[in-house]
């Protein structure tokens, strides 16, 4: 179980950061960025993990999937977040180094890619997960995937891919699955965080889902939140119009179910 002080200073970090909008790396948080590779095509990541991470004192490593514009600082923000609270965290790289799509035409034909060829997208979220594993620091047997929108449909297919992990969250996430059978393959406890009047994530894929967790006989879990719509742990995202829009108590709230997910399903042996 981690240390009660640790939980403490990274949600007293967190509520902070949240009403300032501040994203600096706390004092006992180290970064780094990470180059990888699946086959030919760079990648790079972003590691946060305690200072006091060792080989000898390994803790349990998180996998963020990031938003369809590829690792932001949304993402890296949520890695300083789980570091200070005793996790390694590595934001990974679906798209590629350099590829970070910023207009909504430009993110939707990007991930468009890899919600089309899910075998791909397989293939680039689990050459992150290698990337992980590898972490001096890392606990390989206590893994998390979590992921925001296009990134919760990431940690998901992470998961459908049959990776040994041990749980995924979703944030406001992306639900589909045109194989749905692959569920099966999934060998983690799973959290949805979703938006109750999310628009771009409507009740038929929700539904569709439920019945995906269901068939699979898998232990899953999924909470609404009153009024909040897509993206409601960013801060950045204010686009009522489109149905994506910041909600603080919905943030709040989610960041708090995730940690005690994984206080149960993280817990040292």
């Amino acid at each position: 179980m981690l240390r009660h002080s640790l939980f403490l200073l990274a949600l007293i970090t967190f509520l902070s950061n949240s009403a300032t909008g501040a994203d600096s790396t706390p004092a006992q948080v180290k970064t780094a960025t990470i180059d990888y590779h699946e086959g030919k095509t760079a990648l790079e990541g972003y590691l946060a993990y305690p200072a006091t991470a060792t080989a000898t004192s390994r803790r349990p490593g998180i996998l963020i999937c990031p938003e369809w514009t590829g690792p932001n600082e949304h993402a890296r923000f949520r890695a300083r977040q789980l570091a200070a609270l005793g996790y390694v965290a590595l934001v990974a790289d679906v798209y590629g180094k350099n590829v970070r799509p910023t207009e909504v035409k430009d993110c939707a034909a990007t991930a468009g890619i890899y919600k089309k060829d899910r075998a791909l997208l397989r293939k680039r979220v689990n050459a992150g997960l290698e990337t992980l594993l590898k972490q001096p620091q890392v606990d390989g047997t206590r893994i998390a995937a979590i992921g925001y929108c296009f990134g919760g449909l990431t940690a998901l297919e992470l998961g459908r891919s049959g990776a040994a992990i041990q749980a995924i969250v979703s944030f406001h996430g992306d639900l589909t699955n045109p194989t749905p059978a692959d569920a099966r393959n999934i060998k983690a406890h799973v959290l949805i965080l979703h938006g109750a009047a999310d628009p771009i994530v409507p009740p038929n894929d929700v539904a569709a889902f439920e019945k995906e967790m269901a068939n699979a006989g898998l232990d899953w879990q999924l909470i609404k939140y009153s009024g909040a719509m897509h993206s409601f742990t960013n801060k950045a995202a204010n686009d009522p119009k489109r149905g994506a829009v910041y909600q603080a108590a919905a943030d709040r709230r989610s960041f708090e179910a995730m940690l005690a997910f994984f206080n149960e399903t993280l817990a040292g042996k």
